[in-house]
């Protein structure tokens, strides 16, 4: 009898795969990568036109030599890592490693691991696509570049074990330019004016909203500008001018992609990115549902298409149909257009069989693994559903020469919604509709409320929101969002507070040094450029050295010109007038993974060390002591009391020396203005 062995990437799929095959085929894992880039070596013999030196990665000598001797044993061998790059990159390292015999190896690759894809998969084996894997090995040749060449420059100039990335770098330079952004705000003040007005015959009050004059919207900008308003519109009649009805149709959504999947979990579930990834690969790679053992529930988890399956397709139309009844199925297969390459062997994320529905399998889930696909699979199912429908009614309303204006809907046809509501919708679809008002209606004025509001900075960035960026700007690859963000993360270049990402002052002092030295590695149309330029690899055409040959000159005359600035420019320890208690030495300013500290400069024979707190020269305004320089626990600045905790004052911003003449409040440096520390005060002024 014929013998067949099966490589797949993870232990978790070969029971899965096992189940599906005969007794014939035996089922291996690689456990991942097995060859790549020395890590003490630059890995690419330039001199060589850039040829690369893999070895073995370590550890992964027992798990080769137990597939080799599989692999003597059988008569046909089937790669059947991961459907992209990187999979394709993988099998091909895998064939090398084992010094496969071409005539007996075969590439073959499922966005599902069900019995039918992977049986079909077997049946349409092919060679591996060389254009796949000259993509990933450009990748990572590119990556390997710039992290050994310029990680010893930030070792130089912040003297501890930092590095740098591609692609991690472009995404830090964007937070940084966020927190900027933020730092550099002015708020403005603006105020809302409500007219709380009584229909005759009705018990709910109606509040509208002043939008303008009779001739244009307008904006109340000022506490002068509003009395004059309140002084017009005094003793003025409130009249119902004009009423609007109308349709307004909101579409389902499209299944998920995995950019799309990890920034709903963020904001639905609360999931990070990387957790997002850990539990959608658990649900790829099988679960033991009871009564049909190991199966894959979703599919592939990478990918940036929106496509899904003519059979998935079919399947999903009959299940809306029998539970929620014809008029509920979408008239016609939803399409996202691309300008950009799509990753796209493979399909939308969605559930491996739609009949499978979460309460089938709520008892073989983990709390979380429930959680995420019941989120797959109502995206799935609503995205094949017709659109909700909702009536809406503006009302406009005259006071003089001023306008209030109200508008309320109602749905009138669920649609999608009857199975999923996104999370941001929930927030924002709860206007309750206007009852019996026409235009004959008589108002009453009950009430006026005003409010004065100030204008908000950007928001901060989220794992969620910093994904979407990173995809609409075209950097990285779906495989690329969780690893990138985790990274900056765990070399804490990024803190993380309550779902915002803040940049660290670590994180400045790499951002910098990357802006100044090399300007386009950070430059998000640089690397925008390289994707595509990758893109054109796995097209075949362009050959993969040739970005290398392009790329690499323009880095080592950069890193030659750094070095150059970086001998003159390097950071001395500054001594500080502290003194050590255990020796009498002034204590000097070091560098650590967290930001400075204060080090006993007699090391290793004094080990003294102390938090490093910057005096600002500015008096706490509750006790009058040094506000010094202070981090949270995940490294974001903030100015505090020196005598904290017994003295709690903080701020975000950095306090001045001037009094606010409006209300004695202290103020603060934002940009080139000075701002009340008093929100409810808004005075400010240029520096």
């Amino acid at each position: 009898m014929a013998r067949y062995l099966v490589i797949v990437e993870s232990p978790a799929k070969v029971k899965t795969v096992k189940k599906f095959l005969g007794s014939n085929y035996v089922v291996a894992a690689s456990q991942g990568h097995v060859r790549d880039f020395p890590k003490s070596q630059f890995g690419m013999d330039v001199e060589n036109d850039f040829e690369p030196k893999y070895i073995t990665i370590r550890g992964k000598g027992d798990i080769l030599a137990n597939l080799r001797k599989e692999v003597k044993k059988a008569d046909k061998v089937y790669l059947a890592t991961d459907p992209d790059r990187e999979g394709e990159a993988i099998a091909w390292h895998l064939s090398k490693a084992l010094k496969l015999d071409e005539k007996k190896m075969y590439r073959v690759s499922f966005n599902e691991i069900t019995k039918n894809a992977v049986k079909s998969a077997i049946k349409d084996a092919r060679e591996i696509d060389m254009n796949l894997v000259d993509s990933q090995q450009a990748r990572r040749a590119l990556d390997r570049i710039v992290g050994y060449r310029i990680s010893p420059l930030l070792w130089a100039k912040v003297k501890r074990g930092l590095s740098a990335g591609r692609v991690q770098s472009v995404a830090l330079r964007i937070i940084a330019d966020r927190e900027a952004e933020i730092d550099a705000f002015i708020p403005e003040e603006y105020w809302t004016l409500d007219a709380v007005l009584r229909i005759s015959g009705e018990k709910k009050p109606l509040t509208a909203r002043f939008c303008g004059t009779d001739k244009k919207k307008m904006t109340i900008g000022s506490k002068e500008e509003l009395e004059q308003i309140l002084k017009d519109i005094e003793d003025t009649e409130y009249t119902v001018e004009d009423i609007r009805k109308s349709e307004r149709l909101r579409k389902a959504p499209l299944p998920f992609t995995t950019s799309t999947l990890q920034q709903e979990a963020s904001k639905a579930l609360n999931f990070a990115t990387q957790k997002t990834m850990r539990i959608a690969q658990q649900l790829y790679e099988g679960i033991d549902i009871k009564g049909n053992g190991t199966v894959g529930v979703i599919t592939y988890l990478r990918t940036d298409s929106t496509r899904i399956s003519a059979e998935a397709e079919e399947n999903v139309r009959k299940f809306v149909s029998g539970i929620y009844g014809e008029e509920y199925v979408a008239d016609r297969e939803k399409k996202q257009e691309s300008g950009k390459k799509i990753q796209d062997a493979h399909e939308a994320i969605r559930p491996t069989d739609v009949s499978r529905t979460p309460a089938v399998l709520k008892d073989s889930l983990t709390r979380d693994q429930f959680r995420l696909y019941q989120l797959i699979w109502k995206r799935f199912v609503a995205s094949r559903m017709k659109p909700a429908k909702y009536e809406t009614t503006s009302v406009k309303i005259a006071a003089g020469k001023y306008r209030f204006a109200v508008s309320a809907s109602k749905i009138v046809f669920e649609g999608f919604r009857s199975v999923y509501i996104e999370s941001d919708e929930e927030k924002t679809e709860n206007n309750v509709l206007v009852k019996s008002i026409d235009k004959d209606s008589k108002l009453t004025k009950e009430n006026i409320e005003t409010k004065q509001h100030f204008t908000q900075p950007p928001a901060h960035y989220t794992e969620a929101s910093l994904v979407k960026t990173l995809e609409e700007l075209g950097i990285g690859r779906p495989s690329t969002y969780a690893p990138t963000i985790s990274t900056i993360i765990a070399r804490r270049y990024v803190a993380k507070e309550q779902k915002n990402l803040y940049l660290t002052e670590i994180g400045e002092v790499v951002n910098n040094m990357m802006k100044t030295s090399f300007p386009s590695i950070v430059d998000v149309n640089f690397t925008v450029n390289m994707e595509g330029l990758l893109d054109r690899v796995e097209e075949g055409a362009v050959e993969w050295k040739s970005v290398i040959r392009n790329f690499y000159p323009d880095l080592e005359e950069a890193v030659e010109q750094a070095e150059k600035e970086l001998e003159s420019v390097k950071i001395e320890d500054e001594v500080t007038d502290v003194i050590c208690e255990e020796c009498g030495r002034n204590m000097v300013i070091k560098y650590g993974p967290h930001g400075r500290f204060l080090a006993c400069p007699g090391f290793p024979e004094c080990r003294n060390t102390k938090p490093y707190l910057e005096k600002t020269g500015v008096a706490c305004p509750k006790c009058g002591k040094d506000i010094v320089v202070r981090k949270t626990k995940k490294g974001r600045k903030y100015y505090g009391c020196e005598d904290n905790p017994d003295c709690d004052f903080m701020s975000w911003q950095k306090p001045s020396k001037e009094k606010c003449p409006k209300c004695g409040s202290f103020m603060v440096e934002k940009g080139n203005k000075l701002l009340c520390g008093n929100e409810e005060c808004g005075y400010s002024t240029s520096v």
